[in-house]
């Protein structure tokens, strides 16, 4: 069972590391329960550090909307802007991580001059709108790193304690 849940804890985390940068997987909540699946089996972090990453996986959850809003709103993003970012982002998704920061740049850009806004206009709320996604994308992978460490730390001196115990 150790070894079951043991590959299961690293399909969350990695599955996670990706969820703070892919769109529709909940990065966060699957690194958390990477930890809680740890913890389950061995008992190795203390309440109070699981307490505290519940609390700053709900924040960092709730930040990752406001930042790109607030974001967009700051630099003066029209509605159309913002569809135009999400849209440009979905699209840019089918040609890469990077091509998905392009996607909500361009998408947002567009989407202004759409609602009337001059290039530069235009440009500087696309801007922004990319600063604030980025920004929030960055949380999302501080936040999951630090939980995907002691995951991975506590997996693998299991691990090499088996590899000790086998060839001993």
């Amino acid at each position: 069972m150790e070894v079951i849940n043991g590959i299961l804890a690293l399909v969350l985390t990695a599955i996670g590391l990706l969820g703070c940068v892919l769109p529709g997987l909940p990065g966060l909540p699957l690194n958390y329960a990477a930890l809680l699946l740890v913890q389950w089996q061995w008992k190795v972090y203390s309440v109070t550090f699981l307490i505290v990453m519940a609390v700053l996986t709900a924040v960092v959850l709730v930040l990752d909307y406001l930042i790109p809003a607030w974001s967009a709103k700051w630099f003066g993003a029209t509605p159309q802007g913002v569809r135009g970012s999400i849209l440009g982002m979905i699209v840019g998704l089918f040609f890469t991580p990077v091509g998905m920061i392009f996607g909500i740049l361009l998408g947002a850009i567009l989407g202004d001059m759409a609602a009337g806004r001059k290039p530069f206009e235009a440009m500087r709320s696309g801007v922004g709108t990319l600063f604030g996604t980025l920004t929030a994308m960055a949380l999302k992978i501080l936040l999951a790193l630090v939980m995907a460490v002691p995951v991975f730390w506590h997996l693998v001196r299991k691990l090499w304690d088996a590899l000790a115990v086998a060839f001993g």
